[in-house]
């Protein structure tokens, strides 16, 4: 039996590749900690496109660049370039927040203590 499109019309399909060539899996988890608070950010503002996950994407695709796990690509192609609040806050901030409060609480311990 032969598939095709009604009335006997056979098209024949071609696969076009990515726009950005392949994107490679963190099969070592590299960026897993940049990706998850990505999703995180995404989920709690009900996938729109707000400026704090925009920071965080553009921290993700950053080390993603520099894992080479993706091509190198200026931020202006991706449209992340003059994010609100860039200047204020850097994506590493934002990812490593909980671990600085921490590092910052046991240091004043210490200085505390004579």
């Amino acid at each position: 039996m032969a598939t095709g499109a009604p009335g006997g019309n056979f098209r024949t399909w071609t696969p076009t590749p990515p726009e950005r060539g392949s994107f490679p899996l963190d099969h070592d988890g590299e960026c897993k900690e940049q990706m998850m608070k990505y999703l995180q950010c995404m989920k709690f503002t009900e996938n729109k496109n707000a400026p704090n996950c925009r920071i965080l994407a553009k921290g993700y695709l950053k080390c993603r660049m520099d894992h080479q796990l993706m091509d190198e690509s200026d931020w202006d192609s991706l449209g992340l370039v003059n994010l609100p609040g860039e200047r204020d806050v850097a994506p590493e901030s934002l990812i490593n927040r909980s671990t600085s409060k921490k590092e910052t609480q046991s240091t004043d311990k210490v200085s505390s203590n004579p």
